[in-house]
């Protein structure tokens, strides 16, 4: 049965902006704006401080421990709040595999996984509630209820749902313990100079854009992504395999990126300014400039079900339109297919 759509209302973020008094030079940034702003926790401000919602004189701060001079303007972005439980709404889902313990589905673009600010409902999880009724209620949360991990809106893909406590914990530990099977097809600019490597590093947000990750120098969580190249096409672009060991977010648009092969339409991480289409098709440079996403996509999921132990793995078809894009991309002279240089 499906169950009527309804929106919720958008509520705006708070933004505070507080000057440092002189009797608080050299205190904590966290400690102070605890003192300052009673109603939001500590922990909870360090937090957002970390998530780069906290500006001093302008620019963001991501340091908890900064110390604080008179006069500067400290600036805090409380984001809007979530409604407690999100509400059933009925969507067709395509799921792949399904029993009493939980659900595998391909996650299309475009939906978003969880409710959050800017996304308050037509998530996956309002999709689940109605797919699962109570049953999922509260399974991992009441915000989250099911989720285990996630991918972005505009990727696609494989993903598994908790449908009971015992799968939550088994499948969490098994994302925490960095064994569940992922793999990820992208379309990036340019050829990796090394067809096969690792890229690892620190992971967090970036200083001067709360929207963006980075690769820290210092802080953040490490992350780790192997990767292989599947075909080339040209000097122009390649069809890489990425191979998650970690699970952060924008990982591998953040990986692919720091070694300047971001993937082609991500507005986030990559650029098509810089990239030479002198001699290409007038279609082929139109579909290159206006690839309305990342080229990523979710191929492989594996891991062992939580309640019968039993090794699952599953495999998506491209989508159409990123194989849309390689058959475009095929025309180029020089394409090389790596695949069958490489052992298993």
């Amino acid at each position: 049965m499906n169950i009527p759509v309804t929106s919720a209302a958008k509520k705006p973020d708070i933004k505070r902006a507080v000057l440092v008094p002189d009797e608080a030079a050299g205190a904590r940034l966290d400690k102070w704006l605890a003192d300052v702003i009673p109603n939001v926790s500590r922990s909870r401000l360090k937090t957002l401080i970390e998530e780069s919602a906290v500006t001093i004189a302008g620019k963001v701060e991501t340091d908890p421990a900064c110390r604080l001079k008179p006069g500067q303007k400290v600036q805090l972005t409380l984001p809007a709040a979530v409604d407690a439980t999100p509400t059933p709404q009925g969507m067709n889902l395509d799921i792949v595999y399904e029993d009493e313990h939980l659900l595998v589905l391909n996650k299309p673009v475009g939906l978003v996984v969880h409710p959050a600010p800017g996304n308050l409902d037509k998530t996956l999880v309002n999709a689940l509630l109605a797919h699962c009724g109570d049953s999922l209620a509260g399974i991992g949360g009441v915000k989250r209820p099911g989720i285990v991990h996630r991918i972005d809106k505009d990727t696609s893909g494989l993903l598994v749902v908790a449908k009971t406590d015992v799968a939550h914990a088994g499948l969490s530990a098994q994302f925490a313990a960095h064994t569940i099977e992922r793999t990820y097809d992208a379309i990036v600019w340019g050829v990796p100079n090394s067809h096969m490597g690792q890229i690892a590093g620190q992971i967090g947000r970036s200083r001067f854009n709360r929207k963006k990750m980075a690769v820290l120098q210092r802080g953040g969580k490490f992350a780790e992504t192997g990767y292989r190249t599947a075909t080339t096409y040209g000097e122009l672009a390649a069809h890489v395999r990425c191979r998650l060991k970690t699970g952060r977010t924008h990982q591998i648009r953040v990986h692919m990126a720091s070694i300047g092969h971001p993937l082609i339409g991500d507005a986030t991480y990559g650029s098509n300014r810089r990239r030479s289409m002198k001699g290409l098709p007038p279609e082929l440079v139109e579909l290159l400039k206006n690839f309305p996403r990342q080229a990523l996509n979710a191929t492989t999921l594996g891991f062992i079900h939580p309640v019968t132990e039993k090794k699952l793995r599953f495999d998506s078809e491209l989508p159409e339109d990123i194989t849309q894009l390689m058959e475009a991309l095929s025309e180029i002279e020089l394409v090389e297919d790596l695949d069958n240089n490489y052992e298993d």
